[in-house]
């Protein structure tokens, strides 16, 4: 029984492998349905931003100065930030801003626990400004009422406590926050591996965050039930892994969209550890005009993590409990007011 475990590992393990031409170039690895092995685990980590700042304008590529530029501030932050706090440091002497958008109380998340990558994206030989490369703008095109929408929700998000049900998805520890789950498979700031398992008929994508799972049904059709990440169906043009994503619940939204989103991803591996990575979102309600973003999933030899997302969510019961403890001073001030 050992010998034959030992030797399916073995044959996995060569079924695998990249394939190596006589001359030495790398050949597509293939299984065995012919198709290209997308399997392994994968890592999209980097510090470019999904959208360009507005210092490039439309310049999608940039020159290895300022890739390199870029490369050394992210270091020279996360050098500063990783430096040991002086043990005589009151409270009130933290900063309220430590960066990455973070302010007030939530610099207690310590960079520790940031892994978002430290290298700007290279396509085709190209260090890139942003992960969008369409519309030339490198933003998304989203239409003034849903930005207005967007905003409104934001902003009840911030005021509204009167239970879970109204807490993001992410705080829930539903769904992965900024996209990370995908489509489209957004890197964010930690966490950022996914393991691709695929055979004849499906393909499946684990998610490191959240361990969220999805099957993507080769050949195909939409089912037309609404799923959280929708629903992913998949067939291979040539070489290229052609992913169609639609009926999406009204439950979640990605930078405004709505249930109508319809999304196309195109995984193509290209190297021994490369896979570009290549997806269009179109929701007319929602977007102006459809928009691509395009950027590298690298091979990586870290295994995929446990997220013990509930586990430890202190955070959302002492939310809500801290909203009760805020709504019973309220009425006591109020009543202390009325007595008087």
């Amino acid at each position: 029984m050992k010998d034959h475990l030992l030797i399916s590992a073995m044959l996995s393990a060569l079924l695998s492998a990249p394939a190596v031409a006589a001359d030495g170039k790398w050949q597509m690895p293939r299984t065995a349905d012919g198709h290209p092995d997308l399997q392994g685990v994968w890592t999209n980590a980097t510090i470019t931003p999904l959208e360009r700042p507005k210092e490039f304008g439309e310049r999608l590529v940039i020159s290895d100065a300022e890739a390199k530029a870029i490369e050394s501030q992210n270091q020279q932050f996360n050098d500063d930030a990783d430096a040991p706090t002086d043990p005589n440091t009151r409270t009130q002497d933290l900063p309220n801003s430590c960066g990455l958008g973070f302010t007030g109380a939530d610099c207690g998340y310590n960079n520790f626990w940031i892994d978002r990558g430290q290298a700007v994206i290279e396509v085709n030989g190209e260090r890139r400004s942003s992960l969008i490369v369409a519309p030339k703008d490198g933003r998304v095109p989203l239409l003034p009422e849903r930005q207005k929408l967007l905003t409104e929700r934001f902003m009840a998000m911030r005021t509204n406590f009167d239970g879970p049900e109204v807490r993001p998805l992410a705080e829930r520890c539903l769904l992965s926050f900024g996209s990370s789950s995908g489509p489209p498979m957004l890197p964010v700031l930690y966490n950022n591996h996914y393991q691709i398992v695929q055979n004849r008929d499906s393909v499946l994508i684990l998610v490191e965050m959240v361990h969220d799972a999805r099957i993507v049904r080769l050949n195909g059709k939409a089912s037309g039930v609404p799923k959280w990440m929708g629903d992913s169906v998949g067939r291979w043009e040539g070489d290229t892994l052609v992913v169609e994503t639609s009926n999406f619940t009204d439950k979640e939204s990605f930078r405004g969209s709505t249930a109508k989103l319809k999304i196309t991803e195109r995984f193509t591996r290209v190297s021994a550890d490369k896979i570009n990575y290549r997806v269009t979102l179109d929701d007319p309600v929602a977007f102006s005009q459809p928009w691509t973003a395009e950027y590298p999933f690298y091979a990586t030899n870290e295994p995929i993590y446990e997220y013990a997302c509930h586990e430890g969510n202190y955070a959302l019961p002492g939310i809500l409990a801290g909203a009760r403890e805020d709504e019973k001073r309220k009425r006591q001030a109020s009543a202390s007011t009325a007595s008087k």
